[in-house]
């Protein structure tokens, strides 16, 4: 992605203009005011910070005005922000703030207990919704834009740390510099034509890339409006949209089914909103968006540290991505020999019929604006093996070269010597109509490789029928042999992560051993029948005789 310039320049052009910028609850200031504001916390963070060390500041926020000042902040004083995820707890929130080597810390009264007992030496913490606060920035107010630096500012000044949420492992920190963010922005503002006039609502939380790449910086490029929601609400959704003028918001994970699981409105399509981008919706959930809010959803592909992108084009078929984004040298390979994988074949109502030859991973062998994790020369490395950038997760292309997304690496499923991917089973699944959620993931066979479970939550007033299910199965032409759930797990809600992303790792962790109903294809013949005690115990005896850990 080429550099555009600065965030820093992008943030300067704002003064003089008095067009709203910010919207938040009432509260409502013009680009100019924000400009004014990022440039006083400019100037304190100047004197604040010691010299000598990294210029990084840690920011435990929600959606506050706070977040997109400093950010602004940052950007003029040559500074990073760390985005800090306030899900985290004890020594792991400790170990994030000390790893981005942070010496100052944002954050607000209601995540102050999640310090408590930390220990954070070295660090100063700042409240922002304190009379402290508001005194110690109040000599600040007549600052410009560019009085106050702590470094040079340029295309390759850092300017984000954001963790990436890996499945095992402590979260890693990747490194965005000011070029690559306001590159971002402004490709993504002339992708789908943001103009001064839109305003951007801001449901997913800033501390992760999403929010800050695919919507404020965009909307930052533009000169547009951004809406602040403290943390995502389904029930308030349209509400706000409504009440901002909201033209466009970014989703990730289970965002979207959220949305569809609220009750219907005869005004669901009263709104101005014409645009959702995001991942993780999936074809049958974004078809079922558009229907009753009319609005269109693009679903996109880009790595969260800039390593690879797609771009939805007209033409792409249902279900792709995309292609490649101008530049990217994208193939899908053989995770152990770098082979590249032969083009999918399509049966009969779009079934993939090669999938254990087809799927593999997604790797980038052109250049790339990767750059790097914050002191991780060991994911470095493994994200750049010979010489190109691996994604971690998993694809398959058509003929014509539009790509599909299969999950991730880790998500991917072995099946009677047969490699599946957990996110081709999980679209067939949301097309079930009493589904309102659906989640696959592995668990161990008795004897070798995998087993199929699926997680569901119902939609309201449904309960779960085992045959009416079995029936939806064998309707599904494109529902391979081996994709048949053996378990069906039944929730009130799905897991999720603190930016909405199913929580797998804690899904497998469980597996059939859970305290929520599970239902299971006892004699694989697609008959499911209720895990009670003693099937349980039957089944734990099979695991045992051959040795296998659960």
């Amino acid at each position: 992605m080429r550099s555009t310039g600065t965030v820093a320049e992008l943030v300067r052009r704002q003064w003089g203009d008095h067009r709203p910028a910010l919207k938040h609850g009432p509260t409502v200031l013009s680009h100019h005011q924000v400009v004014e504001g990022a440039a006083a916390r400019a100037a304190l963070l100047a004197d604040l910070l010691p010299r000598g060390g990294e210029p990084h500041l840690g920011v435990l926020l929600d959606n506050t005005p706070e977040f997109p000042l400093w950010l602004s902040a940052a950007a003029l004083a040559g500074a990073a922000v760390a985005g800090i995820n306030p899900t985290r707890r004890g020594p792991e929130l400790a170990r994030d703030i000390l790893h981005t080597e942070a010496r100052l810390l944002i954050t607000e009264r209601a995540h102050l207990p999640l310090l408590d007992g930390l220990e954070l030496p070295g660090v100063r913490v700042l409240v922002t919704d304190t009379e402290a606060y508001a005194a110690l920035l109040a000599p600040y107010a007549g600052a410009r834009p560019g009085d106050a630096r702590l470094a040079p500012v340029g295309p390759g000044t850092r300017l984000l740390l954001y963790f990436t949420s890996g499945s095992t492992g402590a979260p890693k920190a990747a490194v965005c510099t000011q070029g690559r963010l306001a590159g971002a922005g402004a490709s993504l503002a002339g992708h789908f034509g943001v103009r001064p006039s839109d305003t951007h609502y801001i449901c997913m939380p800033m501390f992760h890339g999403n929010a800050v790449l695919a919507d404020w910086a965009p909307a930052l490029a533009a000169g547009a409006a951004i809406a602040l929601r403290p943390r995502f609400s389904a029930s308030a959704f349209l509400d706000d949209v409504r009440g901002y003028g909201a033209t466009y918001f970014t989703y990730v994970g289970r965002a979207v089914q959220y949305l569809l699981a609220t009750p219907e409105r005869p005004d669901d399509r009263d709104h101005p909103l014409r645009l959702g981008f995001g991942t993780e919706a999936g074809a049958v959930d974004a078809a079922r968006f558009r229907e009753r809010f009319g609005v269109r959803l693009v679903e996109g592909y880009g790595s969260s540290e800039g390593g690879a992108a797609i771009q939805h084009t007209p033409g792409t078929p249902p279900g792709a991505i995309g292609r490649a984004a101008p530049g990217d040298d994208l193939a899908v390979v053989d995770p152990e020999s770098g082979e590249e994988r032969p083009p999918a074949r399509f049966g009969q109502g779009g079934r993939l019929l090669n999938g254990d030859e087809a799927i593999g991973e997604l790797v980038n062998r052109g250049p790339t604006p990767f750059e790097g994790y914050w002191r991780n020369p060991a994911a470095d490395a493994e994200r750049a093996r010979r010489g190109w950038y691996w994604t971690g997760d998993l694809f398959y292309r058509d003929p014509e070269g539009f790509l599909y997304f299969a999950g991730r690496t880790d998500d991917r499923l072995r099946v009677d010597s047969e490699n599946l991917a957990a996110a081709t089973i999980e679209n067939i699944l949301a097309r079930w109509e009493e589904a309102a959620a659906a989640a696959v993931h592995a668990v161990p066979d008795p004897v070798t490789g995998d087993q199929v479970m699926a997680a569901l939550v119902l939609r309201a007033g449904a309960a779960f029928d085992p045959a009416a299910f079995a029936a939806f199965l064998r309707a599904q032409p494109d529902l391979g042999t081996k994709m048949a759930p053996r378990f069906v797990r039944i929730l009130d809600r799905m897991p999720v992560t603190a930016t909405n992303k199913i929580h797998r790792v804690a899904l497998r962790r469980e597996g059939f051993r859970c305290p929520d109903p599970v239902w299971w294809d006892r004699d694989g013949d697609g008959t499911y029948v209720l895990l009670d005690a003693t099937g349980l115990a039957a089944l734990l005896e099979q695991y045992e005789e051959h040795g296998t850990p659960l």
